[in-house]
């Protein structure tokens, strides 16, 4: 196989792997800490991730608890969950905070599966961009003689392929998130 499907390959893969981590953070109804990795908090000064500052940990389906290692910090990892976008309200009993993730309402359900296909859309683009790329050094490289006619549309059937094959993939991840999200 061609360095450059070799390489346009790998970029599909990455693709693929920051789509599922984007959709690990979208907060479906069930306990998950990734929806914290957005989150950052001024720890002196500086924006630091919950998880850097604090033990989280899933207690039961619907709880998450955050457990600062420096208790002196609770009330800004409170204030930085409270001024993020993902929506809940954190209850601090003064050693720990606790995430109670409510039942999504149906119109909530549409609305996450509306931001999950988007990021579908978003992951398809760059998938396409990959493609575009590879096909532009195809072209310099058919140009500079270095491959036949015969070898490009060979390279350009290969990339459209793999192309195809990854947005397949993206489609089937976005169905999978959607189903779960609708099944709460």
């Amino acid at each position: 196989m061609n360095e450059q499907i070799k390489n346009a390959q790998e970029k599909m893969e990455k693709c693929i792997k920051s789509l599922e981590h984007e959709l690990s953070t979208v907060r479906a109804g069930r306990a998950n800490p990734a929806v914290l990795d957005k989150v950052l908090v001024d720890y002196y000064g500086t924006p630091t991730p919950v998880q850097q500052m604090a033990a989280v940990s899933v207690s039961e389906a619907r709880n998450l608890i955050i457990q600062p290692w420096d208790i002196s910090q609770l009330k800004a990892i409170e204030k930085a969950i409270l001024t993020s976008d993902i929506g809940i309200t954190p209850t601090n009993d003064g050693k720990v905070l606790r995430l109670a993730f409510p039942q999504p309402t149906e119109d909530r359900r549409k609305e996450l599966v509306k931001q999950i296909k988007k990021y579908g859309e978003e992951a398809k683009v760059t998938l396409r961009n990959v493609r575009r790329d590879a096909l532009e050094k195809f072209k310099t490289m058919k140009k500079n003689n270095e491959i036949t006619e015969d070898d490009m549309k060979g390279y350009e059937k290969d990339i459209q392929k793999l192309t195809d094959k990854f947005c397949d993939d993206v489609d089937a991840v976005i169905a999978n998130k959607e189903k779960e999200i609708m099944s709460i």
